[in-house]
């Protein structure tokens, strides 16, 4: 049994016990969360069931283990023959969560 799920501006589809990192989310470390923004869950008879967008009274919880930061990403931008050179990086900030249980 599967769930696909918004969180982040992002989709995921997820299975009970999955470890995946979302977009940063406020909440603290060992709290479980829920995830109310489901759009298809597949039914243990194999049928996939849409919503639209969302499905009613399914929600998807899980628990939150870690916070963390993503790899640097490095941003140069120059212009030839000008004298012109910036260098930025960058850490995209993850939350970490597992998949504890999809209710339907």
């Amino acid at each position: 049994m599967y769930a696909i799920i918004e969180t982040g501006g992002k989709q995921y589809m997820v299975r009970e016990g999955d470890v995946l990192a979302v977009e940063k989310l406020n909440y603290p470390e060992g709290e479980v969360i829920s995830f109310d923004k489901v759009l298809a869950v597949s039914k243990e008879d194999g049928n996939v069931e849409f919503g639209k967008p969302y499905l009613e009274n399914v929600k998807v919880n899980a628990k939150v283990l870690e916070h963390g930061k993503g790899p640097k990403i490095r941003v140069f931008k120059y212009k030839p023959k000008k004298n012109y050179r910036r260098r930025q990086g960058h850490r995209q900030p993850y939350t970490k969560v597992q998949i504890e249980k999809i209710i339907q």
